[in-house]
């Protein structure tokens, strides 16, 4: 297939069109998450990347054959978006976060010698990125996400119509990307600091889990962010103007 990808389509489109390419773009560094509104090209040369070489690499895998295709979650439920996105991308975070800190520190303790500059800089980014992190989720899970969806049952013709404190729904999302764009900007910081969570030469065990364990958070944080701002927050904001006619 070629020829098939238009650079002037944004990055969030292009994902939402082709689910399949997220793992290609994530591959190549290029944001499709908190920059996702950018028109491709420019994506592709924020990230210092040759437009030709990505447009090949992405073309080839919508010629691949999937053994299983993704799932289009902009086709779903808002409400099973939600139940999607607590019970696959929050558990995930509420199971690594405490895990990561503690291979963090035993690295901290072992290589602090060889390492300890960077092994601080990489604490505080850390310790920054999961304190945002717990409380963005309760937040989600507390405020916004049972406002979602409260108000897709009303607008189907069930339950009460819901009370919202925050005022428009658009106001606890514009936080949540706030939020977002804070916790992308440490996982530039962190992936700067490891050189990309490439190994030093004196790398343990416990050391390459601190770093598969990191870059796998990031990429489950990059996915996790795509379907907030991309998918859920935007119909979350028509879904509202829907009931408020």
């Amino acid at each position: 297939m070629n020829n098939a990808i238009d650079k002037t389509i944004t990055v969030a489109d292009l994902v939402i069109q082709y689910p399949q390419l997220r793992q290609t773009l994530e591959q190549l560094g290029i944001d499709y998450c908190c920059g996702g509104k950018h028109p491709l090209l420019t994506a592709v040369e924020a990230a210092g990347k040759d437009w030709s070489a990505v447009e090949l690499a992405l073309n080839e895998a919508l010629a691949e054959k999937q053994s299983a295709p993704s799932r289009d979650w902009n086709s779903a439920e808002l409400s099973e978006l939600v139940d999607h996105i607590v019970d696959t991308h929050h558990a995930f975070m509420k199971e690594r976060l405490p895990r990561l800190d503690g291979l963090l520190e035993k690295v901290q303790n072992a290589h602090g010698a060889q390492h300890g500059d960077m092994l601080r800089q990489l604490r505080q980014a850390y310790n920054s990125i999961r304190t945002e992190l717990e409380a963005h989720l309760m937040k989600e899970e507390q405020i916004l996400f049972p406002l979602i969806k409260q108000t897709e049952t009303f607008v189907n013709g069930g339950g009460k119509k819901p009370v919202s404190h925050c005022g428009s729904v658009a106001n606890p999302i514009r936080q949540m990307e706030i939020e977002h764009d804070d916790a992308g900007n440490e996982l530039a910081i962190m992936r700067k600091l490891t050189d990309g969570y490439q190994l030093p030469f004196d790398a343990c065990q416990t050391f390459k889990a601190l770093y598969e364990g990191l870059a796998a958070m990031e990429a489950d944080l990059h996915e996790h962010i795509h379907l907030e701002n991309n998918i859920l927050f935007p119909k979350s904001v028509l879904q509202e103007a829907r009931m408020n006619p």
